[in-house]
């Protein structure tokens, strides 16, 4: 089977580290409870950004975002080293912009995960990356961000799991909450 992963907040934990990362920079410590209800993926809120604000912030903290110590969530990387020594095809499908996605493709094998340079696809808008989605006939897609599985829900042969995040609770799709659930919501799918 094939199987496609996006990588921020579905395989790692970006959006936390990047909370982390600001409550240095700036000096702050905005509680994790705070950061856990956020109804939105943009986190600048929280430290009283406007989104200008929250833009350039994010923009000036990329390189400590994307390439420093943002951790793996719990037993995706064992679950997609486990999915390929199974045969499947593992293709990963990032919006990251194009001038990260080199470096994004090596910081990924440097963790560990399954990444061969042709199933790894970055640098698109998330309109973009449906079409991608589409054309590589996957089997399965797990993303966090509602307006790419909205877009998604009526492709016929395609299931469509969600990571669990604060900002998509208000979505039916099924969840993934725990990388050791996979098994089961797999099960589950095929049944």
């Amino acid at each position: 089977m094939k199987f496609g992963f996006d990588i921020d907040d579905t395989l790692i934990d970006l959006r936390k580290h990047a909370f982390d990362i600001y409550n240095q920079k700036l000096g702050k410590n905005v509680p994790l409870d705070q950061f856990t209800k956020l109804e939105r993926v943009e986190i600048h809120e929280l430290f009283d950004m406007t989104d200008e604000q929250g833009g350039e912030m994010w923009k000036s903290s990329l390189e400590d975002i994307y390439y420093t110590t943002c951790p793996v969530y719990p037993n995706a990387l064992e679950t997609l080293v486990e999915l390929e020594q199974q045969g499947h095809e593992i293709y990963y499908i990032t919006a990251r912009p194009k001038e990260h996605g080199e470096r994004t493709k090596e910081w990924m094998k440097e963790q560990g995960f399954p990444v061969q340079d042709e199933r790894f696809f970055y640098g698109m808008k998330d309109d973009e990356k449906v079409q991608i989605i589409k054309r590589l006939g996957l089997d399965y897609y797990f993303d966090d961000k509602p307006d790419v599985v909205n877009t998604l829900v009526k492709e016929e042969n395609l299931k469509v799991i969600l990571k669990d995040q604060s900002y998509n609770r208000h979505l039916t799709f099924t969840r993934l909450v725990d990388w050791t659930e996979i098994q089961e919501i797999l099960e589950a799918k095929q049944a």
